[in-house]
Order: C-alpha cells, then sequence, then structure tokens
C-alpha cells in the first residue's frame, strides 16, 4: 500500500507540474475515495504535504523576485488566525471532535472542489471583469482589507478541506490587483500557502489526524513527479489542462457532495 501511495503522490506531482494547481484538490479526494483514509486524516496529511512541497516553490519564487511579501504578509495575518480558530471549533464543539467532523469536512472539501474548478475555468473573465470593476489603480486601504479578508476565508476552508490555497488564492489576487504580473500573482499565492498549510497541518497533528508514514510515501512519488509534470508542461497547451483538470474537480466534489 505504500507504493501505491508512492504512485499517487507521483501522478498529483505530475499534475501540479503542469497545471501549477491541483495539489489538495486531488490529493485529499484520492487518499479519501481511492484509498479510504479517514477525511480528517487525508486533510491533516495532505496539509504537510503541501506544505513541504510548495516550501521548495516558495524558494525558486524567491529568488526570482516574484514573490510580492506585502501581499503574503495580509493574506497570512487574515487566514493564520482563522484555520486557528476553525481547528479550535470544530474539535471543541463538533460531536466527537475531528472524528465527529467528518461529514463537515467532506462537504466542505467538495464544496472547495467545485468552486476551484470554477476559478479555474473563469480566472480570465474574472481578471477581466476586475479591470473593469476596480481599475488598474485601485484604492489602497481597500485592497488591503478585502486581501485580508480572503486569507481568512482561505483560512478557514483549507483548514478543513485543504483545498483552496491554490487556484481559489490566485483567482483572488488576480481580482485584487489587475494590473499584478501573473508571475508574481503565483509567487506571493505560493508563498501564502506554506505557512497557511503548515499552521492548519500542525493543528491537525496536535488532534491526532496526521499518518506520518503516508506523508512520507507521498512525498517520495511527488517530488520527481513534480519535476517531471513542470517539464512537460511547456509542451502541453494550457487551454487543453485546464479543462480537464476543471471536469475532474467537478465530478470528484459532486461525489464528495453526495457522499
Amino acid at each position: 500500500m505504500d507504493f501505491a501511495y508512492t504512485i499517487a503522490g507521483f501522478v498529483v506531482g505530475a499534475v501540479v507540474g503542469l497545471t501549477g494547481v491541483g495539489g489538495g484538490s486531488l490529493m485529499t479526494p484520492l487518499l479519501v475515495l481511492m484509498f479510504g483514509i479517514h477525511p480528517s486524516v487525508a486533510v491533516g496529511t495532505d496539509l504537510l504535504y503541501a506544505a513541504i512541497t510548495k516550501a521548495g516553490g516558495t524558494l525558486a519564487h524567491s529568488l526570482k523576485g516574484s514573490v510580492d511579501w506585502q501581499i503574503t504578509r495580509r493574506l497570512a495575518s487574515g487566514s493564520i488566525p482563522a484555520a486557528l480558530v476553525t481547528l479550535w471549533a470544530v474539535h471543541r464543539y463538533a460531536p466527537g471532535g475531528m472524528d465527529g467532523a467528518t461529514h463537515v469536512i467532506t462537504f466542505a472539501l467538495g464544496v472547495a472542489l467545485v468552486l476551484t474548478a470554477i476559478a479555474i475555468v473563469f480566472r480570465t473573465r474574472i481578471q477581466a471583469f476586475s479591470t473593469r470593476v476596480m481599475g488598474t489603480t485601485p484604492k489602497p486601504v481597500r485592497t488591503r482589507n478585502l486581501t485580508i479578508l480572503t486569507g481568512a476565508v482561505l483560512g478557514v476552508l483549507v483548514s478543513i478541506s485543504s483545498v483552496g490555497a491554490g487556484a481559489l488564492g490566485v483567482t483572488a489576487l488576480f481580482f485584487l490587483y489587475p494590473a499584478l504580473p501573473a508571475l508574481r500573482i503565483v509567487g506571493s499565492d505560493i508563498a501564502h500557502a506554506v505557512p497557511l498549510t503548515a499552521v492548519a497541518g500542525m493543528g491537525h497533528w496536535a488532534l491526532g489526524t496526521v499518518d506520518w508514514a503516508l506523508l512520507g510515501s507521498l512525498l517520495v512519488g511527488s517530488l520527481p513527479g513534480i519535476w517531471l509534470g513542470s517539464h512537460v508542461s511547456a509542451r502541453v497547451p494550457d487551454r487543453v489542462l485546464r479543462p480537464i483538470l476543471a471536469s475532474t474537480l467537478v465530478l470528484v466534489g459532486a461525489k464528495m457532495i453526495t457522499h
């Protein structure tokens, strides 16, 4: 079974390398639906998996100067407190703690997958709409407050489903910062995902919902998968990859919602 986890990590890593999104969106439902992993354990393990894999991406983007640390700090100031409060609330008020929150986690995961798919398909239109509404020079105070609020929403969603830090975060930033180059938006979102997923993952560890052996098996496969996907991505048209990924997320999300 460890080898099967490694293969799963390789496949998801390759998809992330190809498309830039899909880590939590694919890994958590794969663990739940294919391998029968308890939803809370799948989420907790996937959060630390994301933190480790995206740390390398953050370093690469930072060295290229494609991380806007002000945006990253704004997102984190909303997301990290929201993640901690959410984990505490689930542990405190859900019957049986995280085990009793299985249905909530599964449903939230399904909704997050569908929202992620929508964000992937309509990202360009969302960015164009933002430019029309907010202009190329949005009001600084409003933009700051909306960025913090976006971080809080992502903190809640990611802490209970492990999904949203990628496609949803990037789409929100495209809307809030329409004049910012796409590379800096992606780099800033990846940098923000590292502390968010790390904090949320450590919270799940404290609640006993992280499988370290599973995490190791996934990382063994995902690291070469990401490397391969990144090299192949230049040869595969984006117009082909994104609809395929979005369709997959909608199908999986619908199954999770009705699971």
